[in-house]
């Protein structure tokens, strides 16, 4: 074997060990399970620090990181702008179907959001979700928190979506805030 060629295998050796370090390093399990009856009536999300909690009777009980549009962390706008909004809004429906694993409708845009966007000539996006993993890739676990990539969602992996999804009502509030 040529120096080049033994320099290419140990270069490749070090990536693959990097990256199963990574995934492993971001896959493994941090919270025990939620006791059953356990219910969510707030959720508060804080685009700036990358966080999701679930609170009961003003009490925090779990929290996750998230990963948000791939617009960055500015107030969404209008549609396409790949933006979270910022607002309260309420968990209005779910998508036990989603192209996400399982995703859960937040009520955005409401009567103010619309009036913004009509006053700019826009439409104000809808379809807000808190949502898991695209189906298929959901082997990428917590690695999808190393880059903002949803279209304007909020996105947990689907371990914690399918916790989120048992946990919170239908009508839960939710609070999204910079």
């Amino acid at each position: 074997m040529t120096n080049r060629a033994r320099n290419i295998a140990v270069m490749g050796s070090v990536v693959v060990a990097a990256v199963l370090a990574v995934l492993w390093a971001v896959n493994r399990p941090v919270d025990p399970p939620l006791a059953d009856g356990t219910t969510a009536d707030f959720i508060l999300v804080e685009k700036s620090a990358h966080r999701m909690t679930l609170y009961a009777g003003g009490q925090e009980f779990r929290s996750y990181r998230v990963s948000l549009g791939r617009g960055g962390i500015a107030p969404k706008q209008r549609e396409g702008d790949r933006l979270v909004p910022e607002g309260r809004y309420h968990i209005d429906a779910r998508n036990p179907a989603s192209a996400y694993h399982l995703s859960l409708k937040i009520s955005y845009p409401d009567a103010a959001d619309q009036a913004a966007a009509a006053t700019r000539g826009e439409s104000a996006g809808s379809n807000i979700m808190i949502h898991g993993i695209r189906n298929g890739l959901g082997w990428l676990g917590r690695a999808h928190l190393l880059v903002d990539w949803t279209a304007g969602c909020v996105a947990v992996t689907n371990s914690e979506m399918e916790e989120i999804w048992r946990v919170v009502p239908d009508g839960a509030e939710i609070e999204i805030r910079p």
